[in-house]
């Protein structure tokens, strides 16, 4: 009898074994599971969320690359319109596009002329006595303040805006040469506003047949446009 007792009492302990050996490995497939879908879950929600990224990037691209197609389509249209600008015989203010003169060159020239990017009051003078010689009128004197050193720094901007040059200059002739001195200033290829204009008689000037006029104008310099290439960051 003792010995049937103990039989039972070790099979029993076997099962509890057995059992306790099932709930431990139960509690380890179910633990496994339990990560295996919460990394499953944070690894589709990084996944989605990196596609949703690079769809926004390719999203940027696409409009970049649509900007640039139309930017192409627009110069290969601009084209013949440039070609015909520059090719004509005669220039915008009436002088030869092919010359050498005060009032020559083709169309673009001039529009380069008009406004030089940089500040430079002796190359001004120069113009303005050239253009005062080609009337056959010799300057008596010309002023106006260099100031190139303030301006030195302004070497280019993405919003450029025309800088003002004011200036003076004298000269003795007759009156009809006065009138072309003005008319050669208001046809300038560089822009020139007139902002006073003084007239003396011979006789008071001590010259009979001469007039003394000072002239007060104003010219302009507008600093190099910058092509600005902005970085656009693609929040996430």
């Amino acid at each position: 009898m003792a010995s049937k007792h103990i039989l039972n009492i070790n099979s029993g302990s076997v099962k509890r074994i057995m059992i306790d050996r099932a709930n431990a490995r139960l509690i380890i497939y179910i633990s496994v599971a339990v990560f295996l879908v919460v990394f499953s879950l944070v690894a589709a929600k990084t996944l989605f969320g990196q596609i949703a990224y690079q769809e926004n990037v390719i999203g940027e691209r696409s409009k970049a690359l649509k900007q640039l197609e139309a930017n192409l389509d627009v110069v290969k249209k601009l084209e013949p319109s440039y070609n015909s600008f520059v090719s004509s015989s005669t220039n915008a203010i009436g002088g030869n596009s092919f010359g050498l003169g005060s009032q020559d060159g083709n169309n673009a020239k001039i529009i380069l002329d008009a406004l030089p990017d940089k500040y430079d009051f002796p190359g001004l003078t120069m113009n303005i006595e050239q253009l005062v010689n080609d009337q056959q009128v010799a300057l008596t004197s010309i002023a106006g303040t260099d100031d190139e050193v303030a301006q030195s720094g302004n070497t280019g901007t993405a919003q450029p805006t025309p800088v003002e040059m004011p200036f003076q200059f004298g000269a003795n002739t007759d009156y009809t040469k006065i009138q072309a001195v003005v008319g050669a200033i208001e046809r300038s290829i560089r822009p020139m506003k007139v902002t006073k204009l003084v007239i003396v008689s011979g006789e008071q000037s001590g010259a009979e047949n001469l007039l003394t006029m000072t002239l007060d104008a104003v010219t302009y310099y507008q600093q190099a446009k910058t092509l600005e290439l902005r970085k656009e960051v693609v929040k996430r």
